[in-house]
C-alpha cells in the first residue's frame, strides 16, 4: 500500500536500490542510501524556509541499502536522513535521530558549512517520538538535483593524446577565491566566486602567461576544523571535505553546482584543462569524538580505518592523513563512491583530471600500499575515467607512506625530489651537482626509462602549502604566527635563504639578488624534463610575508595581486618569456633518447655534459663539491618528411653556475662561421639585452646564473 502523507503532496511508493542519491524523475524522485548501522531511516524533506515538512520511513531495505520512491518530489526539493541507530553500532552516544546527516551522494548542499558549537549540539525537541538534542539548523540540506551530462568541447583528455603523443602541459595552481578576491576588472559580487574566476580578464592573463592546465584547490563541499574556526580564522585551502560530489556553496553567487560548470566549460572554450584537487583521504568528520555530518552516523565502521574495542564498542581512528580519521578507500562501498565521484565530476561538470592529496591512501587494502590495488585497476578499465588525467601527491604520513615512484604507469607523481634539489642547488649548497642534473632531466632514476612516460614526474619548486617562490627569496625561516599556533605549525625544512636581510627590504643589491634567483628557480621549473606546476600567483611575485602554511589565512596572504610594480612586472614578463621558449621548441620539453623510449619516437642524437674547461665531463666531475658549474650541449635528431627537403637538427647549450662567484666557460666549439645565439641568462634583467651578449669561446658565466643558447642558423 501507498503511504499518503498527511498535509502534503508526497506519497512514498516502491523504488529501486540502485543507483545511490536522489535520482529525480517527471513524477517524483527514488531515494537510496548505505546505512548498515540503522535499525529504520527516516527521509526528511524541508521547505524553502529550511523547515522540515515531512519524515518518511523508508520501508524497503536489501541488505545495508535503503531505498523508495517519493512520489511528488521534484528537482530542487531539500532534504536530509535522520537514523535510528542499532545500540551496538552507534559511533558514540551523541548519536540519535536528532543528528540531521547528509546523504553522501548528494549533487548540490543548501549552503556552506560553518561550525557553530551551540548549533552543532541543537536544541531538544520531540523528533520521531523522542526527545533528543536535534541539530537540523546547522545542517546544510542535500537538494534533488536532475543528472545533466556536461558538454564536453573535446573527444577525451588524457596524459597521451589521440595518437600517443605527450602533450606538453603546464600546470598552474590556483584558488578559486584567491584568484579574483583583488582582481580589479572582476565585477564585486563574482570576485572570489566560480564565476570571477573564469572572468575574461583573468582568462586573458592565463593565456598570456603559457600555462595548458588549471589546477583548482578543492571545490568540494567542506567545513573548517572547529579549532581553527573558534580561533576565529578558517580552513581557507578547503582541505576538509564533507561531501565528494557537491562543489562548495562559498564560491556561489547563487547556485554553486551550476556556476562551477559554467567555470570549467569557460576554461575549456579557451583552450585549457581543468584539474580538480581531490582529498578522498579523510573528512571533515575527525576522529573521536569529532562530529557527526554524514559517514559517521550512516556508516562509520565502513566508511574509516578504525580499531574498534568490542567491549566498549569505541573506535579509535587510524589517523594517516593528519586530520584525524582516514577514509577506508579498500571498502566496497567507499570504493564504490570514490569512484562514482569522479565519474560525475567528468562526465557532469566537465574536468579534465584529478591531483589525489595524500593519494598513498588510496593505494591501502587497507593497511599497507599496493601498487596494484583495486581501485587503481578499476580507473585504469573505466569507460569514463580511464582518459583522465591523474596526478598523485604520492605520500601520506601512516607506515609505509611515502610511495613517489611506486604508482601505476598511467599516473604523473608530484616530485619533492626535484623540489628539494632544485632549491639546495641555487641556495649553493654543496654536493648537489650530479643530482640536479638528473632531476632537471626527468627523475630517471624515480620513474625508470622505458616505463614510465619521460612527463611523469610533476616537477615544482613551491605548491600552495610552503613558501611562495617570492617568499623562498625572501625569508631564511617561517614566519607563522598569524596562524596562532606560536609558530609551531608548518615546515622547518625550507631550503631557503633571504640573501641578507629576513623579509621587506630597501637594499638594492640584496632586492637585484632576489629578482635574479626567482629567475634561476623559474627557468630551471620551465626549462626541465617533466610536467611543471607552476604556484598560481609567483609570476606575480606573490608574498605570503614568510607564511609557509597559509592554510588558515583567508586574506591578503593568500588573495593574488594585480597591482604591479616595475620589478613585478619585469618578472611577470620573464615568466611568460620562458614559456613561451619551452612551447615554441619541442625539443627542450621532451627529449627522447634512443635509450629511453616509453615509445617508438626519439628527437635526440647526442646529448654531452662539459666541464668549465669545455672538455667532456667525467665521473670524479660529479662528486667534485667544488664545482658548480657545468653545462649540457644537446643536439636534435635530422629529420626528413616524404619528398621535402631534409631539415636541420637544432643544437642547444644550458649552462649553470650556482656558485657564489663568476665563472670563465669555455664554449664547445661549433663549425667554422657559426656561433651560438644567448636567448636566456637569468643574470640580465632585461629581455630585450639577451642577444646583445659577446658570443666568444670564452664566455663569463655570473655568479648565480643560468644561461641557454641556440645554435645559430
Amino acid at each position: 500500500m501507498p503511504n499518503q502523507l498527511q498535509g502534503h503532496d508526497f506519497t512514498l511508493l516502491p523504488g529501486q536500490v540502485a543507483p545511490f542519491g536522489a535520482n529525480v524523475s517527471a513524477d517524483g524522485c527514488n531515494f537510496s542510501i548505505y546505512c548498515p548501522d540503522a535499525k529504520d531511516v527516516y527521509l526528511c524533506l524541508f521547505d524553502e524556509a529550511d523547515i522540515e515538512i515531512a519524515q518518511i520511513k523508508l520501508k524497503q531495505r536489501v541488505q545495508s541499502k535503503w531505498f523508495g520512491f517519493v512520489k511528488g518530489v521534484s528537482e530542487g526539493q531539500k532534504y536530509a536522513y535522520r537514523v535510528n541507530s542499532k545500540d551496538h553500532r552507534k559511533v558514540n552516544a551523541e548519536m540519535d535521530v536528532g543528528r540531521l546527516l547528509i546523504d553522501p551522494y548528494a549533487k548540490q548542499l543548501s549552503h556552506a558549512l560553518v561550525w557553530d558549537r551551540d548549533a552543532y549540539v541543537g536544541k531538544t525537541s520531540p523528533v520521531i517520538g523522542q526527545a533528543v538534542k536535534d541539530n537540523q539548523a546547522f545542517i546544510p540540506k542535500s537538494i534533488v538535483t536532475a543528472s545533466v551530462p556536461c558538454e564536453r568541447l573535446k573527444n577525451s583528455t588524457n596524459s597521451l593524446s589521440a595518437n600517443g603523443e605527450q602533450p606538453d602541459r603546464i600546470i598552474y595552481e590556483a584558488h578559486v577565491k584567491g584568484l579574483t578576491q583583488n582582481h580589479p576588472d572582476v565585477p564585486a559580487e563574482q570576485r572570489g566566486k566560480y564565476l570571477g574566476a573564469c572572468h575574461p580578464s583573468v582568462l586573458a592573463h592565463l593565456k598570456s602567461l603559457g600555462v595548458t592546465c588549471i589546477q583548482f584547490l578543492p571545490v568540494f563541499a567542506f567545513m573548517p576544523e572547529p579549532y581553527i574556526s573558534e580561533k576565529g580564522l578558517t580552513n581557507y585551502w578547503g582541505y576538509n571535505p564533507i561531501n565528494f560530489f557537491s562543489p562548495e556553496p562559498r564560491y556561489a553567487v547563487k547556485d554553486a553546482l551550476a556556476e562551477c560548470k559554467h567555470m570549467v566549460n569557460e576554461y575549456q572554450k579557451a583552450g585549457f584543462e581543468v584539474i580538480l584537487d581531490v582529498v578522498f583521504n579523510h573528512t571533515a568528520e575527525s576522529g573521536e569524538p569529532g562530529s557527526i555530518l554524514s559517514f559517521k552516523g550512516l556508516c562509520h565502521r565502513h566508511a574509516y580505518l578504525q580499531i574498534v574495542n568490542d567491549e566498549l564498542n569505541t573506535p579509535t581512528y587510524i589517523n594517516y592523513s593528519g586530520c584525524g580519521n582516514t577514509v577506508n578507500t579498500a571498502d566496497t562501498y567507499m570504493m564504490t563512491l570514490i569512484i562514482d565521484s569522479l565519474r560525475y565530476w567528468v562526465s557532469e561538470i566537465g574536468i579534465d583530471g584529478f591531483r589525489f592529496d595524500l593519494a598513498a591512501s588510496l593505494g591501502r587494502e587497507p593497511i599497507d600500499f599496493h601498487a596494484d590495488a583495486t581501485i587503481f585497476k578499476i580507473l585504469r578499465q573505466d569507460p569514463v575515467l580511464k582518459n583522465a588525467i591523474m596526478i598523485a601527491e604520492p605520500w601520506d604520513i601512516g607506515p609505509g607512506g611515502y610511495q613517489l615512484g611506486q604508482f601505476p604507469d598511467y599516473w604523473l607523481e608530484v616530485n619533492d625530489k626535484y623540489r628539494d634539489t632544485v632549491r639546495g642547488f641555487w641556495r649553493s649548497d654543496t654536493g648537489l651537482k650530479a643530482e640536479f642534473a638528473t632531476r632537471f632531466m626527468g627523475s630517471r632514476d624515480v620513474f625508470p626509462k622505458g616505463i614510465r612516460p619521460m612527463l611523469t614526474s610533476v616537477n615544482n619548486i613551491t605548491y600552495h602549502d610552503g613558501f611562495t617562490l617570492h617568499d623562498l627569496v625572501s625569508y631564511s625561516k617561517k614566519h607563522n604566527k598569524a596562524n596562532l599556533e606560536d609558530n609551531h605549525d608548518g615546515h622547518n625544512h625550507n631550503l631557503s635563504d633571504n640573501y641578507g636581510v629576513e623579509g621587506e627590504t630597501s637594499d638594492l643589491d640584496i632586492l637585484e639578488l632576489r629578482e635574479q634567483q626567482k629567475r634561476n628557480l623559474f627557468a630551471t621549473l620551465i626549462l626541465s624534463q617533466g610536467t611543471p606546476h607552476i604556484l598560481g600567483g609567483d609570476e606575480l611575485s606573490r608574498s605570503q610575508l614568510g607564511n609557509n602554511n597559509a592554510y588558515c589565512q583567508d586574506n591578503e596572504l593568500n588573495w593574488l595581486n594585480w597591482e604591479l610594480d616595475e620589478r613585478q612586472t619585469s618578472f611577470l614578463a620573464f615568466t611568460k618569456y620562458v614559456i613561451q621558449l619551452r612551447k615554441e621548441n619541442p625539443l627542450l620539453s621532451h627529449m627522447m633518447f634512443e635509450d629511453d623510449q616509453f615509445d617508438s619516437q626519439v628527437n635526440i642524437d647526442t646529448a654531452d655534459w662539459y666541464r668549465v674547461d669545455g672538455s667532456f665531463k667525467r665521473d670524479q666531475d660529479w662528486t667534485n663539491q667544488d664545482h658548480h658549474c657545468f653545462a649540457l650541449h644537446i643536439i636534435g635528431a635530422t629529420k626528413a618528411s616524404p619528398g621535402q627537403q631534409v631539415r636541420k637538427a637544432q643544437e642547444w647549450l644550458y649552462v649553470v653556475n650556482s656558485s657564489k662567484k663568476s665563472v670563465e666557460f669555455n664554449l664547445p666549439l661549433l663549425l667554422k662561421n657559426q656561433d651560438w645565439k644567448c636567448v636566456l641568462n637569468t643574470a640580465i634583467s632585461d629581455i630585450a639585452d639577451y642577444e646583445s651578449q659577446s658570443m666568444s669561446p670564452l664566455f663569463t658565466m655570473e655568479a648565480r646564473s643560468f644561461c641557454l643558447f641556440k645554435h645559430r642558423d
